[in-house]
């Protein structure tokens, strides 16, 4: 029986942040996948290996986590005052789909050294040292992002002493903005509330903050759900029962804020709404052994992706974090004790991380300028991925 070959194509593995996922040149992709369709999502899944009823993603690139099992797509930007169109997909790893409905904020931090190394950013605004402001315009979610890059003799400076949680190696600092992080309507708080009664079955009414900035997040309280907000990714992912009423959290949340109109459809959009739950600040040993004193942060905050407690945070839910923060009344701005602030420092499970944002109440509606944290990102392979021809 004759086999079709395997075809390569080109493409970078990269981390960005607290993720890593593999990078494609929009014209590098095979003509069928350079359009949204069964055929990109197909290609996409075989290049990280998915869906593996196994969930290791052994046959691909994926790592078997929701932090590993991630895809990007870049192209120049046609639009003003824009250098690159970034298109990310949240590949399912043991289901068969690509879930495009929301950005990742930590491989953002990894655009913009891509593009600058890949000539998608004119020449002539790359200093021969300093930095270059790169401009992205982030697809899925109709976005600006704004990377600060930083360059040594014409080239992108990678390493450096910047050390961020939940990354095991110090890199260069790579400053992200993220511009007007609310949906298209600037409707930061879909229902109109910074704190809603939230109905679920088996759970009970919860106080839910729902908010639509950086990514839709359901925050609720740690102490109403039975955690205190310490909590290490053994201690829920391994619980199946945690698991299940944290996604039953999650399907509720996603119909009060109209994402969906029924539960049942939240099986197939996976990557949005996040869950996150919040506590006051309190000490606790992180993931690598390392102490977080109370008296350094300002919260505590877990948050779960894809249907597992996140070793880190997500870079997206660290900009509804410092979103809701920046906002007096919500569960996550009186989780560090209230009052007016444009910055908190939060404890994960693998540390700490500082995120700041700007609100303003115009006219009766909350709006957030823009929302700020620093990443690092490092290409890690670069080359050609092979897949078998016929996998698309």
């Amino acid at each position: 029986m004759a086999h079709v070959p395997q075809i390569r194509i080109p493409a970078t593995y990269m981390r960005g942040g607290t993720s890593k996922g593999v990078f494609f040149r929009l014209d590098d992709l095979p003509e069928a996948a350079q359009v949204p369709g069964e055929a990109r999502d197909r290609l996409l899944m075989r290049v990280i290996g998915s869906p593996d009823p196994y969930q290791k993603q052994i046959d691909g690139m994926g790592g078997a986590t929701s932090s590993t099992s991630k895809t990007v797509i870049l192209s120049k930007s046609e639009r003003p005052d824009h250098d690159v169109d970034y298109l990310f997909g949240q590949v399912a790893i043991d289901k068969a789909f690509v879930d495009w409905s929301g950005n990742c904020g930590n491989l953002s931090a990894a655009v913009g050294p891509f593009a600058v190394a890949n000539g998608l950013v004119d020449p002539a605004r790359i200093p021969e040292n300093g930095v270059v402001e790169v401009r992205i315009w982030q697809v899925n979610i109709g976005k600006t992002i704004v990377c600060q890059v930083p360059i040594t003799d014409g080239e992108v400076q990678e390493t450096g002493d910047f050390e961020l949680d939940g990354v095991t190696f110090p890199a260069a600092e790579v400053p992200v903005a993220f511009k007007d992080p609310a949906d298209g309507e600037g409707a930061i708080f879909p229902t109109g509330n910074l704190v809603d009664d939230l109905e679920v079955p088996g759970v009970g009414t919860l106080k839910a903050t729902l908010i639509n900035a950086g990514i839709p997040t359901v925050f609720v309280n740690a102490e109403e759900i039975g955690y205190t907000g310490a909590e290490l990714q053994e201690a829920i992912n391994g619980d199946a029962e945690a698991l299940a009423r944290f996604e039953t959290i999650r399907a509720h949340g996603a119909v009060k804020m109209g994402l969906i109109q029924d539960v049942a459809e939240a099986a197939s959009r996976q990557h949005t709404p996040k869950v996150a739950f919040v506590a006051p600040p309190a000490s606790y040993t992180s993931s690598s052994g390392k102490e977080v004193q109370a008296e350094s942060i300002d919260l505590l905050v877990r948050a779960l992706s894809m249907g597992k407690l996140h070793h880190a945070m997500m870079g997206t839910a660290a900009v509804a974090i410092a979103s809701a923060a920046a906002i007096e009344g919500t569960l996550v701005n009186l989780a560090a004790g209230g009052g007016k602030r444009n910055a908190v420092t939060f404890g994960h499970p693998s540390g700490s991380l500082r995120v700041g944002a700007e609100a303003s109440l115009v006219e009766g509606r909350w709006m957030i300028d823009e929302a700020v944290m620093s990443r690092s990102a490092r290409v890690l392979m670069e080359g050609f991925v092979r897949i078998p021809g016929d996998s698309f």
